[in-house]
Order: structure tokens, then sequence, then C-alpha cells
């Protein structure tokens, strides 16, 4: 199968990926936190270890790593938190995922907050001089945004967005489920509130494993609640971190498979990676633009685009372009993709795209699959 849903998870992963998790789980497959034998000391010797693995990547060894089971767990749990201190006005991009805007709408329908888009131009590019207006405007609360959005792909300036926002004193938060370990960013700098990563994605781990970091200063309140194999006498949330928010028992094959991820990143080096996957991504636009019922959405000169490309095939529906690809052994995704605020500005909302996403690994093999496939498309349509 040719393999163009990356932005979905990335497939493959790296070999040494599979076969640390397997040994590890085998070896040291226990809890961690709730005993003091051999076999819990070296699970949590592994999460101490990859926490420091996520700080050197993000170059933030000052903040703490969180772990959780998804991006979307994590956005709740900073999104409610920050609601619950009493944030009112809230700033997103047009490209943010239901995860943060599902979160949002629950809490703008009770009335209790105010959601603003920033101001974006027709040709997708974030306009600084617009935002800074828009906060003097309506102080912002807080900011969310998408590193790299999931449907077209585009780079925001994240570290501009931010030093204005904390102009304003604004909570920031950076969602990098498409971005870390693809997109070299220091979240380490003092702008940066809370990022949240996704290991299955861009990180090249297993799915089931995520988290965020964070400054320790920050008073973030518990929206949810469990065992943490820590005070447990204490039937409030323990005030201490990671504990506060690593609740239940930790995913210790995903945290394994995350660990040899890193290791892997480190190696290749994440500058190369990305140079990588900037080659796949062109070697796409170049197959798209030899076919003329292949329109490609939200491509611009001026903006810098990971490996995510968004079409539309004329005459022919996501959904059925779908299937059709499908059809033919080219795994794609189609619709809205999660993100129906970013088709609404793209103007492809309801029926969306069909997303082709790239990684490291696409192969020579995937493009010559998926140039066959448009090949039939051409001769049976047009």
């Amino acid at each position: 199968m040719a393999y163009f849903d990356n932005a979905a998870t990335t497939y493959p992963k790296p070999e040494c990926v599979y076969s640390f998790m397997d040994e590890f789980y085998r070896k040291d497959g226990a809890n961690a936190g709730r005993g003091t034998y051999e076999k819990a000391v070296g699970a949590a010797k592994l999460i101490s270890d990859t926490r420091v693995a996520v700080q050197q990547l993000l170059h933030c060894p000052t903040k703490q790593v969180i772990f959780e089971p998804t991006a979307t767990i994590s956005l709740n749990i900073i999104i409610q938190g920050i609601i619950a201190k009493g944030a009112k006005n809230i700033y997103i991009s047009p490209f943010e995922h239901n995860a943060v805007t599902r979160t949002l709408y629950a809490y703008e329908k009770k009335e209790q907050i105010h959601v603003y888009q920033l101001s974006v131009s027709s040709q997708m590019q974030f306009e600084l001089e617009k935002i800074r207006y828009q906060f003097e405007e309506i102080k912002p609360d807080m900011v969310i945004v998408s590193h790299v959005g999931n449907v077209f792909g585009i780079v925001a300036p994240v570290e501009e967005i931010f030093k204005i926002a904390k102009e304003f004193n604004a909570i920031t938060l950076v969602d990098m489920a498409q971005s870390a370990g693809l997109v070299d960013i220091n979240a380490g700098l003092e702008t940066f509130d809370f990022a949240v990563f996704a290991g299955h994605k861009t990180m090249y781990g297993p799915t089931g494993i995520a988290g965020f970091v964070m400054k320790p200063s920050i008073d973030l309140p518990a929206v949810l609640y469990g065992g943490t194999g820590f005070e447990s006498a204490n039937q409030d949330m323990p005030e201490q971190l990671p504990q506060r928010f690593e609740f239940g028992t930790m995913n210790i094959a995903g945290i394994a498979g995350l660990y040899s991820a890193l290791q892997w990143i480190n190696t290749k080096g994440i500058k190369n990676i990305w140079e990588i996957e900037q080659k796949n991504r062109e070697e796409l636009l170049r197959i798209f633009r030899r076919y003329s019922f292949v329109q490609v959405v939200g491509n611009y000169d001026n903006n810098r685009y990971a490996g995510i490309v968004s079409v539309l095939l004329d005459g022919i529906s996501s959904d059925v372009a779908g299937s059709i690809f499908n059809e033919q052994n080219i795994s794609v995704r189609t619709g809205l993709e999660c993100a129906p605020l970013a088709h609404k500005f793209a103007g492809t909302y309801p029926s969306g795209t069909i997303r082709f996403s790239v990684s490291y690994f696409s192969s020579s093999d995937d493009f010559s699959v998926l140039s066959g496939a448009l090949d039939n498309i051409a001769d049976l349509n047009y």
C-alpha cells in the first residue's frame, strides 16, 4: 500500500521502535510508581529518561514534561484548567483541530468565554500587526496556535505571535501534534507557557502516548482525577508535578516506543528529517501539477509548509475520491480532517478535501503508485 496518511499517524515507524518496545515490555513491563521492586524501578527509569529526551528535543530543560495518552487529553487538561482560573477572551488560529475548538465551544455555549480568530490573510499568512491591534482592542487571556495545521500543513510563526501575546500577559499554548520532532522550535522560551506533543505523529513513536510541557511555576488546577501511586491518603490531587496530571496506569509500552523514536530522531537529526520530508512534499506537488483535474488547495509561495498537501479532484467529491484511491491501494484522508474551521476559511466546507501527507519514509514506490492511480483516473474521467 502507498501510505499518504502520515498526518494521522506516521507509518512505518523506525525499526528500532518496534524492537525496543518488544524487548523492554518483555523485560521491564511492570507498572511504574507502584512498587520498589526491580521491574517497577526499570519502568520508572524509562519514564524519567524519556522526559529528559523530550526536554532535549524541544529545548526546554527547565520545563516539566507531563505524559498523557493523547494530545486531545493534554489540550483538554490545559484549556479547561486555564478557563477554571478565569480566562475569558481566548484567541485561536483558523487552523485549529477539534481537540481545541470543541473544548472551547463547550464553554462558549455556556457563555463562560469568548473565542476570537487571529487575523490571517486570504493567502493564509498570519498578519502580526493586525494581531497586535486585535489584542489592543480585546485583551487576550489565552492564545492557542497549532504550530503546523493538519489540513494544509502551514507552519505558523508561533514565536512572533507569542511574543506579542506576552505583551498582554496572555497564557500561551502551542499545539505541536503535527510538528514535534519535525520542525525545530525552542519551547524553552519564556513566551511559551504550554506545548502539546503527540508521540505517534512526527515524533515517530506509537499511538497511545502524548503529553505536554509546561512552566512549573504555573498554577494549573486539576480537571481530571485518579490514582497516582503518590500521596494516596490525600483525596485531593497532589500539588507536585508531574503527579498532579499523570493519573492511572501509564502506557509503559508506548513510552518505550517514544523513547526509542526520540533516540532515532537524535541520530538522524531533526534538520535532516525536515529536509527529506520537504523533498517528499515537493515530489507530491510535482506529480499533482501534471494533472489538470487536480487542484491543490492552500499552497502559497510565501508560506512555510510541513509535508501535508490538500487537493480537490474536478467533478469527484472527496469521499468518492477516497474510495477510488483505496481501491488502487493508496491511503489518504478525506473530508474535514477534524478541522472544520480551516475548511470554512479556505472555502472547502462542508465537503472538505483529499489530504496527502508524507513522512521521512515515503518512498519512490509510493509516488509511483500514486502516479499510476492518477493516470487511471485521467483515463476514466477526463
